[in-house]
């Protein structure tokens, strides 16, 4: 499907070329493709906010599509914001770097951009979150504030980085602490991971980390409710409670587009894959929670300080 309707596309582009303005090398106007909304507060919206900080910023018109999704929906909306004007076009999330990188050659003139997957055309993006280090901040505090020396992840897929590190970092802070760790296979099935973590609760974790930015609200909702603790994820999420959420793993997506926007327009981007860790400030620790204590929360600004010299995390002896 995906070959016959990039051929179809192929052949348009090379009727309507000779009308095409030459590559300029700077933001013209922006584009943005969300698989989901712009409103779940979480990754769509961090998204939008970092398109509208471009926009702001360059005083340029930008664009957006929701809830595209299907190969066809993507070489669609590619299309009508190529003839538009768009030159920089972000598909927000891993779901597009299939299309993304197969259409690329075929749009000289634009810059495609993605996020936590491989870019292979020459103008093809990705921007990676190094989520390792996040998540090992993540699981310390975790551990540190476990009374009951259980604590869980509901992660979304087995390859996320920020799942190994939390489970080390619980196990450095604390290394006879039980880690329950659950996979919903989906980023954003808030029944199924708030299932898993009702069962995590009946088998005594009472810190919980919700890795996916499509349910950890719901997730966090009802630990609030139960009177245990969370590990926010993606956004600082002591909004939604700071007796809950003793800390957060966040990824600032907007902070990144941002950059990338900024490199483009200087005519400096380098097509491939970004990558972004704690030494950035696109990925930090969010507010702690007051029930954290304060020498642990300067324990863990120390080691920060020196993973983000040295790049490596602390290990037990």
């Amino acid at each position: 499907m995906i070959t016959r309707l990039v051929m179809i596309f192929s052949v348009l582009l090379l009727l309507s070329g000779c009308g095409q303005t030459p590559f300029k090398g700077k933001i013209e106007k922006v584009g943005m493709l969300f698989p989901d909304t712009i409103n779940d507060l979480v990754w769509g919206t961090k998204g939008y906010k970092g398109l509208l900080n471009i926009q702001s910023k360059y005083n340029v018109d930008v664009y957006y599509k929701e809830g595209v999704k299907t190969e066809e929906d993507i070489i669609n909306a590619i299309e009508d914001f190529h003839k538009r004007g768009v030159n920089l076009l972000y598909g927000h999330g891993s779901e597009y770097a299939e299309v993304f990188n197969l259409v690329g050659e075929d749009y000289p003139d634009m810059e495609f951009v993605i996020s936590n997957a491989k870019a292979k055309a020459d103008n093809v993006t990705s921007v990676h979150f190094s989520g390792e280090a996040m998540g090992f901040f993540g699981g310390m505090t975790a551990a540190h504030m476990s009374k009951t020396n259980q604590v869980g992840v509901i992660a979304s897929f087995t390859w996320q980085p920020e799942v190994d590190g939390f489970i080390k970092g619980a196990k450095y802070e604390n290394p006879d602490i039980e880690v329950n760790t659950k996979y919903t296979d989906h980023w954003d099935d808030d029944t199924t991971a708030v299932k898993l973590y009702q069962k995590m609760k009946n088998e005594g974790a009472d810190v919980v980390y919700p890795a996916g930015d499509g349910y950890n609200v719901p997730v966090i909702q009802q630990i609030k409710k139960d009177g245990l603790y969370a590990i926010g994820y993606v956004t600082d999420q002591s909004d939604l409670g700071e007796n809950t959420v003793l800390t957060s793993t966040v990824q600032n997506v907007d902070k990144a587009y941002e950059i990338i926007a900024e490199q483009f327009n200087k005519g400096t981007l380098e097509g491939g894959d970004h990558y972004y860790d704690l030494n950035t400030g696109v990925v930090e620790m969010g507010t702690f929670s007051p029930l954290v204590d304060q020498d642990f929360q300067q324990r863990i600004a120390k080691l920060i300080k020196t993973y983000n010299k040295t790049g490596e995390l602390p290990k037990n002896e």
